[in-house]
């Protein structure tokens, strides 16, 4: 199995999917609201959300990125997903992320959304990043912005009008400085 990094937040712990989170991980993807703006916007049933979990950390082996599940580091409660995609089929790398409906509103997304962001410029040297956000989810739209998205076009992803934000790494913006 591949080694999925733990990264550490003042807050938040990001660490590898596991069994221990699928109750919780199953019914954040069995709430309506949770999934309204991700894949077909319907919710999964226990054995959908248990494929979704096994794709995620298959993503992992395949790409040597993918999501982790995120933990409130006071008591270990699982929050939700955070991290990197890059699925067949998809633009470019994605950052994406999803909460349990009674964390959000708390800045869970984009504390965890940073620490992403740093392992993909610090660990990967991956220079671009994207975020992929369907019209109307104006909470991930902020989310985006405040991360440093840029938003810099709208597309049809999948049949959905979509945001595309670009988050660009700090190497890259220094190496433009330099020119």
């Amino acid at each position: 199995m591949t080694d999925i990094p733990i990264l550490e937040t003042p807050r938040l712990r990001l660490t590898a999917l596991a069994e221990r989170h699928f109750d919780a991980y199953a019914d954040m993807l069995a709430d309506p609201e949770s999934t309204r703006y991700v894949g077909s916007g319907v919710p999964l049933d226990r054995m959908n959300a248990w494929r979704s979990m096994a794709m995620l950390l298959g993503h992992w082996t395949l790409r040597g990125f993918g999501m982790w599940a995120v933990e409130r580091r006071e008591d270990d409660v699982f929050v939700g997903r955070v991290g990197l995609m890059f699925p067949e089929g998809w633009p470019s790398i994605e950052l994406g992320w999803m909460l349990r409906p009674e964390h959000r509103g708390n800045g869970y997304a984009t504390e965890a959304g940073h620490a992403a962001l740093d392992y993909a410029w610090q660990r990967l040297h991956i220079p671009r990043v994207i975020s992929l956000v369907r019209n109307g989810n104006e909470a991930s739209d902020r989310v985006a912005k405040r991360l440093g998205g840029e938003f810099v076009e709208s597309i049809d992803f999948h049949g959905s009008p979509t945001h595309v934000f670009a988050y660009y790494s700090p190497q890259r913006d220094a190496a433009e400085s330099a020119k």
